[in-house]
């Protein structure tokens, strides 16, 4: 069964979403479980894949669908870097799924079925992503995602309604821009397979048409991963998102297109021609723009899913001046990074959604003496906090690390101007967090969901957030092994020259 591995990350969760609701309607919970199930089903079978990548030196396992080969047929094209991210997709959809729970608890079979199968959709979309070794059927999954993306916003209340409308309308044109650009690789090349298309599109890499593409593709990847100035749907979204899903929106909905765009630029189309070079410098400046004025907009929220929403935006950042960067070290900082900002992201958004659930509140002017209320949870918000100002040892101070020094090799020192004060402009916001939370008197709150356990919150909603927050720590600890076992075995053959 093992040399099924690979089709067994989306089939497993895409077949479990599509029997919810008629499990759902046999039992409230039944087809919530069955969904669970599924998603640690995705996850042993992309630790599987991710195994033998590694055991075979970082050798991509190309995987056809009923045996058709490519360009002909359909693949997955299963290399050390997409491998890791499936694996990280599907363990943070793992732990978000059973956090869930208690959100759901007191809803009737229709919204309990509907909930975990737009859950489930979405970890399709995204694993399908970021495993797929065709240009058409990333769109495809791109959809996907998309579609259970908007369902579950629009499941967080009145306001999500809006927010979720308003992300259809503009990630709409950014899908049929990527799918413009794929159609004019098309017609450049004749083929949609990656790896195909890496080979046929060489003689074209200096035609309007090609820089056409991949202006596509950037406005379109961008449109999905928050890239300033293409944000507009995501404050909102982020913040007004079905509480029990937010943390996996804002924790992996964006990593799925930006390591989409990495592929495109590093693997597909190689970075050295001129118009790769004018591309790069684009996503570089709006990489600065992102970090600079995402970080301010964050100083200046009061609602903590919303400060935690623009914070997103400078992080996107970072991910983009990383590739911007075009050196290897550049690189590396940019993968670690999407890595990272996954588990401090997913982490701060579950602890935001656990408060709101037993008090009803967002306002981190509120939060005074919560460490005594919820000891687990500040804990976890402190890790993820000093995670992403960047200080050791936790995960982002390393990703930051290869950033820098990617900025230093390139001589592109700026970057380095730009990634200190980010930091610092870091350390201002979430500072302000943990002194609320330790230092200011107790905030007198009222109990929505009354809990007296010393876990602060149901154990299905604490056990994630301990494990996403010791995860933070694991991830610093283990990156230079993540960088030289993982990532090094999968960079682009432009590094290797």
């Amino acid at each position: 069964m093992t040399q099924h591995a690979p089709i067994f990350i989306v089939l497993l969760p895409l077949t479990a979403s599509l029997l919810c609701m008629l499990f759902s309607r046999i039992k409230k919970e039944l087809g919530a479980w069955i969904v669970m199930a599924s998603i640690v089903g995705a996850f042993l079978s992309a630790c599987t894949v991710l195994q033998r990548v590694i055991a075979t030196g970082g050798k991509t396992w190309h995987y056809w669908m009923g045996g058709w080969q490519p360009p002909i047929g359909i693949e997955f094209a299963l290399d050390p870097l997409n491998s890791v991210l499936a694996v990280l997709v599907t363990f943070i959809s793992m732990m978000v799924a059973l956090y869930s729970k208690p959100f759901v608890k007191e809803e009737d079979w229709l919204h309990v079925g509907g909930y975990y199968t737009l859950f489930g959709l979405l970890t399709v979309g995204l694993c399908g992503m970021i495993i797929t070794g065709d240009v058409f059927n990333l769109y495809v999954y791109l959809e996907i995602m998309s579609l259970s993306g908007y369902g579950l916003i629009s499941l967080g209340g009145k306001k999500s309604m809006l927010a979720a409308f308003r992300y259809l309308l503009i990630g709409t044109i950014g899908a049929s821009l990527y799918l413009l650009g794929v159609g004019y690789l098309y017609a450049l090349t004749g083929t949609l397979n990656m790896a195909d298309l890496a080979q046929r599109v060489v003689p074209f890499i200096g035609t309007p048409l090609f820089a056409i593409a991949v202006a596509c593709f950037i406005i379109g990847f961008g449109i999905k991963m928050a890239l300033f100035p293409l944000h507009g749907w995501q404050p909102d979204a982020y913040t007004f998102a079905h509480p029990g899903a937010a943390a996996f929106i804002a924790g992996c909905m964006s990593k799925a297109p930006a390591y989409a765009l990495i592929r495109f630029m590093y693997y597909i189309f190689k970075v050295d021609s001129p118009v790769m070079h004018s591309a790069l410098n684009v996503l570089g400046i709006l990489g600065i723009a992102g970090i600079l004025i995402g970080s301010i907009m964050a100083m200046a929220q009061y609602d903590f899913r919303r400060m935690l929403a623009y914070s997103s935006v400078a992080q996107i950042g970072y991910i983009a001046i990383g590739m911007a960067m075009g050196n290897m070290y550049g690189f590396i900082g940019a993968v670690l990074h999407i890595i990272n900002h996954a588990f401090m992201k997913c982490s701060l958004f579950l602890v935001i959604g656990g408060v709101e659930h037993r008090f009803g509140e967002v306002n981190l002017y509120r939060l005074g003496g919560l460490n005594k209320k919820m000891t687990i949870s500040t804990i976890t918000v402190t890790l993820a906090a000093l995670s992403m100002i960047g200080l050791p040892p936790t995960a982002g101070f390393f990703s930051k690390w290869y950033l820098m020094m990617g900025a230093y090799t390139g001589q592109q020192y700026f970057y380095i101007a730009v990634l200190v004060v980010s930091s610092l402009l870091n350390a201002i916001y979430f500072f302000r967090i943990i002194e609320q939370m330790f230092v200011q008197r107790e905030a007198s709150l009222t109990e929505v969901h009354p809990h007296k356990g010393k876990l602060g919150l149901p154990f299905s909603m604490a056990l994630p957030i301990f494990v996403m927050g010791i995860g933070i720590l694991v991830l610093g600890f283990y990156s230079v092994d993540i960088v030289t076992d993982i990532i090094k075995l999968g960079l682009p053959e432009v590094f290797l020259r």
